[in-house]
């Protein structure tokens, strides 16, 4: 099975839509920029790096395609491109589940039904019996459209959509299927109850210790251990596969400080995990999608020099042995603590946990207790096919 399998011909549909498979750079480029013109007017829109998108939707550059396959069309009416959307089938998740994801388009309930049309078709065609979306393209990257929380800018590797994309989505035949919410903190002082938790003397088995640098390839391991493990019972779960940790832990350690990653350990073996990444949204708000010809030179002031205010926590799990009692609660509280103390020491005080699943009560409530709100909603639609 390729990864990029056949996507069809392209099709008129009696809207005077056009659906174009998208094949070759120069389609992609026009995939990846659909966006751009859709947000011009959009002050908390942040233009995507265009390399990174490359590399994200292609087979040499992501290995989420050797597990899975994926087609792509873009919209175009009157000969202006007025959407786009992805259809993929994911190998690792639950059999006879597709996805679609990258839809973006304007303000138009049929571009949208066509959009759609187009992924459904493509997926029955796979025998597939139900579709759920967006992913950007697995669970594990971008995952659901953004639908509550318009007025602040999206977080690293978090989405944002324009607010009538859910209405037009729902009148294509789709309904909710799970919600998912970005929790924030603006203080970056712990509650006084967290406080007196973590700074309690610690049973002589409990270690919390940061991200050892010089280690850093079979750290990377041990966090992945925890992740697939913690993970695992919830909800459209799929696992990092190893070729993904590899692509990974190369992608993340520009970004990774040894300060803003901790592990907990339990009789020497590791528990619990935190990391926090530094914004790079902030950083690339205003390059308009290109590192050149000034880019890489205010990228790297922005990360290096003049520092950044905001981050997030993408990445966090408790071994399930431990999570149901007390010793669980105390270790994500532990790394949550020492992620805090260093984030506020390095100047960044807004901070992102995300994303949590609306139904995942013992994550939320620890979101909450240590001061967290949740400010932003994203949603996965889902219809039978």
């Amino acid at each position: 099975m390729s990864a990029l399998a056949d996507q069809g011909p392209g099709r008129a549909v009696a809207t005077g839509i056009d659906l174009e498979p998208v094949s070759g750079r120069k389609a992609m480029d026009r995939f990846i920029r659909l966006p751009f013109a859709l947000h011009r007017d959009d002050p908390h829109w942040i233009p995507p790096l265009m390399m990174e998108r490359r590399a994200a939707l292609s087979p040499a550059g992501n290995p989420y395609f050797r597990h899975a396959e994926a087609a792509f069309w873009i919209a175009r009416r009157d000969g202006r491109d007025v959407g786009r959307i992805s259809a993929q089938i994911d190998r690792l998740a639950e059999a006879g589940i597709g996805h679609f994801g990258l839809i973006a388009a304007v303000d138009d309930p049929a571009v949208v039904a066509a959009l759609t049309d187009a992924a459904e078709s493509w997926l029955r065609e796979r025998g597939c019996r139900e579709v759920l979306g967006p992913f950007n393209l697995s669970i594990n990257e971008e995952t659901g459209l953004l639908v509550d929380g318009f007025d602040t800018p999206p977080m690293l590797l978090m989405g944002h959509d324009r607010p009538y994309l859910g209405g037009l989505i729902e009148a294509a035949g789709y309904r909710k299927a799970k919600d998912m919410l970005a929790y924030i903190s603006d203080d970056p002082e712990l509650p006084a109850g967290i406080r007196a938790l973590v700074g309690r003397p610690l049973p002589a088995n409990i270690r919390v210790r940061p991200l050892r640098m010089a280690e850093y390839r079979r750290e990377i391991d041990a966090l992945t251990a925890i992740f697939n493990d913690a993970w695992s019972g919830n909800w459209g779960f799929v696992p990092l596969t190893p070729e993904e940790i590899d692509h990974m832990a190369k992608q993340l350690k520009p970004l990774i400080n040894e300060r803003l990653v901790w592990f907990a350990e339990v009789d020497g073996e590791p528990a619990a995990f935190a990391v926090c990444l530094p914004n790079l949204n902030e950083a690339v708000r205003d390059l308009g999608g290109s590192l050149l010809p000034f880019g890489w030179a205010k990228l790297l002031w922005r990360l290096k020099v003049s520092g950044l205010g905001s981050a997030r926590v993408p990445l966090m799990g408790v071994r399930r042995k431990h999570a149901a009692g007390m010793t669980g609660g105390l270790l994500a509280f532990l790394v949550i603590a020492a992620v805090r103390r260093e984030s506020a020491a390095l100047g960044l005080n807004r901070i992102e946990m995300s994303w949590v699943l609306e139904d995942n009560m013992p994550m939320r409530r620890i979101a909450e207790a240590v001061g967290g709100r949740a400010y932003k909603t994203y949603r996965i639609y889902g219809k039978t096919l």
